[in-house]
């Protein structure tokens, strides 16, 4: 009898842990880098993992931005979200992840609102910039083609943006320029804090009263079921073989703050866990790294 009730009281534990693991101080707030929707047609951006936050105790707001736009553009459409976000919940500071250019967003908000952000967490964000849209820049800094990608990209993100249910403006030429190895260079000249002094070292872990973390993957291709592969095998090749990369983002670019992992076997659509969680055989669950960050911030006290 002592038995059973030690075992039902060892599993009511680990029923009660797990109903918390995710349970941060402050909410979640995840930015989304390029396309910028919350959910589209049904899609998740951030596939399956707002939900498995929210199941052990997160509380989880996702913003959206314009699809294409500039750094200052998109971090202005991030920090209205996140000013009702603190109004609504009445928090005295949030956590923010941002995924690829939503990492510029969250830095952006931090910038501003310092007292008010707990942590910065980037994932796959391009902090030193990408030869892919240093690549595209060379190709639109030609008129005739700027102006064609420009009319093009912008007119296949408003669409994108209409049917996420957002308004918008768009400026596909605005983000490469933002993207560049230039333009996070003057991004960080403005916005230092936890970015890498060195080539490939880590920034400093806190600034502020904020901590800083950033993970990413080195993988532009992972399972050929997943039909961004061909999109990410193809921007790879910008690399020229230089440097490891997820297929939009350098290894040694991912770094911010303290670097919890700069290699997984992910591409950059992985790192958000889509395709639907499409991903190389025996891989690490994206989600469960969201999680694991989490239960990070919990034990932080964030």
């Amino acid at each position: 009898m002592k038995k059973v009730l030690g075992l039902a009281l060892v599993l009511l534990a680990g029923i009660a842990q797990a109903g918390d693991y995710t349970r941060t101080r402050y909410p979640l707030v995840l930015a989304p880098g390029v396309l910028g929707f919350d959910k589209v047609l049904g899609i998740e951006y951030w596939y399956g993992i707002p939900g498995a936050l929210r199941s052990d105790g997160a509380q989880v707001f996702v913003t959206s931005a314009s699809a294409f736009n500039s750094t200052e553009a998109r971090g202005e459409q991030t920090l209205k979200q996140v000013q009702d976000i603190l109004a609504i919940t009445g928090a005295a500071k949030i956590n923010m992840i941002g995924h690829s250019h939503g990492g510029f967003s969250v830095r952006y908000v931090a910038n501003l609102l310092p007292t008010r952000v707990a942590s910065l967490t980037l994932v796959g964000s391009p902090v030193k910039g990408t030869p892919v849209a240093d690549l595209v820049s060379q190709f639109t800094a030609n008129p005739t083609v700027g102006g064609l990608v420009g009319t093009i990209g912008n007119a296949f993100s408003s669409l994108l943006t209409t049917l996420a249910g957002n308004s918008y403006n768009e400026d596909v030429l605005g983000a490469m320029a933002s993207l560049t190895t230039k333009g996070a260079a003057a991004f960080n000249a403005t916005h230092s804090a936890g970015v890498p002094a060195t080539a490939c070292g880590e920034g400093a872990y806190s600034a502020n009263g904020m901590r800083f973390y950033s993970w990413g993957g080195t993988s532009a291709t992972t399972n050929i079921f997943d039909a961004t592969d061909v999109l990410f095998g193809t921007t790879s090749l910008a690399f020229l073989g230089q440097e490891s990369n997820d297929g939009l983002v350098g290894r040694c670019s991912n770094h911010f703050g303290k670097v919890l992992r700069d290699n997984y076997p992910w591409n950059h659509g992985d790192e958000i866990n889509h395709l639907f969680g499409l991903r190389g055989l025996f891989t690490t669950d994206p989600v469960s790294v969201y999680r694991q960050q989490a239960n990070r911030l919990k034990l932080a006290g964030l």
